[in-house]
């Protein structure tokens, strides 16, 4: 079987909701996603840079709903890819100006993370790609991926000046 195009990405995630209003709070008031349509209350597509949309927001099945307690299955997070470190740095300062808690922020050597949940309590990562030419490699020049703690102090200082 030949392997999938390396052109393929994924395209969008769809997440139910238990609180419409609260999830656009969240991603358009926080983490700064436009709103591009809603249906009511029952739904909205949001996205950044005007793209149809990026986030699919629903309560068909899940208004006023809880979440999946710890040990079920489903999505673990939605990952969302910053552009660059400083953009990264932006999103960092809103989660902090927002008081919004974080799980986790690492370096994984071809990536930084940020970690969080959203209000219905969705995995969130906030991540920037390091260019392939810098990603850590072993002797025989397979990928050598890690894991250590992120400086948010120093990701902070380079988010873009908001004067």
């Amino acid at each position: 079987m030949s392997p999938l195009s390396p052109a393929v990405r994924i395209g969008h995630v769809h997440l139910k909701v238990a609180d419409l209003e609260r999830s656009l709070a969240f991603y358009c008031g926080v983490l700064g996603f436009q709103l591009m349509q809603r249906f009511g209350a029952q739904a909205a597509f949001i996205s950044a840079g005007g793209y149809h949309h990026h986030i699919g927001l629903n309560t068909w099945e899940s208004l006023g709903g809880r979440p999946p307690p710890p040990g079920s299955t489903g999505l673990y997070h939605t990952a969302i890819l910053y552009p660059d470190r400083p953009a990264l740095a932006d999103a960092l300062r809103r989660l902090v100006e927002a008081g919004v808690t974080l799980e986790g922020a690492a370096d994984h050597g071809v990536s930084e993370a940020i970690y969080l949940r959203d209000p219905d309590q969705n995995g969130v990562e906030l991540y920037r790609d390091r260019p392939e030419a810098e990603w850590p490699r072993d002797a025989a020049g397979g990928l050598a991926m890690f894991t250590r703690p992120l400086d948010l102090e120093a990701l902070l200082r380079e988010a873009p000046s908001l004067a």
